[in-house]
Order: C-alpha cells, then structure tokens, then sequence
C-alpha cells in the first residue's frame, strides 16, 4: 500500500471556512493524513472562521515546524490570510517546500496576500479576482486553478472543490482523482 501522503493545512481567525473544510475533506478522501494547523500565538487551536464557523486545529503551527509535508495548502479568507503572512514558523515552512521542490498552495486572498508578498509564486498564478489581491500578483490569470510546478493556485470558495480535487490528484495522480471525484458527483 502507498504511503499516506502528509498535508499541512494552516488556518488563522478569520481563514475561509469552505475553503478549509474542502481541502482537508477532499484530501482526505484521496488517503492523505491531513494535519490542521493554527497559526495563533501561544498555541490556541480554537480558530473563529470569516463566516463565524469555529474550528479546532490539530496542532499549533510551531509542532508543525520539524515535520515533513507532502502539501502545505493555505485557505484564503480576510483577514485570515493576513494572520497566515505575518505568521513567520509557517513562512518558514512554505519557504522550505519551495527550496525542496515540494508541493504547496493556496487559494483565495491567500495567493496575493501570502504568496506574492512573501515571493513564492511568480507570474500566471490566480487568486480572487479582487483588485487589490490581483494588483499584488505578476501577471494574474483568470483560470479557476493553476498549477505551476510544485505551486497551485486557485481563486475561492466557488472552486475549492476543484482545488482540492487538483491537489490530490499532484498527489496521488488522475485515476485518483478521477475516483474521488465521481464520488463527490462531480
């Protein structure tokens, strides 16, 4: 049996609760352990997502920092993705996934806000189609999902399923996918 493949998914006060509920639901479906991580200060795991919605992280973000992950994915959300940029363990993360060729992504504001800001992703990718999100990015497209090498982008709530489906299907490859996804009738 293949190994499970180990998903990193960090959420804030104010994370995109359907963004976040379809990466890790959709990921799990594949077989992947999926690991949700708060990115708030002193270790607190009850986040109060943008729509209200509280979710419980798994572990804080500093008990993610010396582990492995197959997949960093970022929900998006606002102020949610901005509680994720100024967090500097997970900018750490991201920015070792890059250096090791491994896969991470993002959906939403996160693109611009966390990935742009911080140089992560170059020119093509997608994001929400606000303009201050599509100002921050080089080159914007307007694709539902983009995927650049190791570096997926997707644009909001509207295409999460679709994210995740992406995102398992880099992981675990197309007749996966293709599986999962008639499961979902989609």
């Amino acid at each position: 049996s293949e190994t499970k493949k180990r998903v990193l998914v960090p959420i804030a006060d104010d994370s995109e609760e359907i963004e976040t509920t379809c990466i890790t639901d959709v990921l799990t479906r594949f077989g992947a352990e999926v690991v949700v991580a708060s990115v708030k200060t002193g270790g607190e795991l009850v986040c109060k997502m943008s729509r209200g919605i509280k979710v419980v992280a798994d572990i804080s973000i500093e008990e993610a920092t010396g582990q492995e992950w197959d997949l960093i994915a970022l929900p998006g959300g606002m102020p949610g993705a901005e509680h994720l940029r100024d967090c500097t363990s997970l900018i750490s993360l991201l920015e070792k996934q890059k250096a090791n060729g491994k896969l991470y992504a993002a959906i939403c504001a996160s693109p611009a806000v966390v990935f742009a800001n911080k140089g992560l992703v170059g020119e093509g990718a997608t994001s929400y189609p606000a303009e201050g999100f599509r100002k921050a990015m080089v080159a914007p497209v307007d694709d539902d999902v983009v995927v650049q090498g190791n570096v997926i982008t997707s644009k909001g709530p509207g295409t999460a399923l679709k994210f995740g489906l992406t995102l398992g299907e880099k992981l675990y490859g197309a007749e996966k996918a293709k599986a999962v996804a008639d499961g979902l009738l989609v």
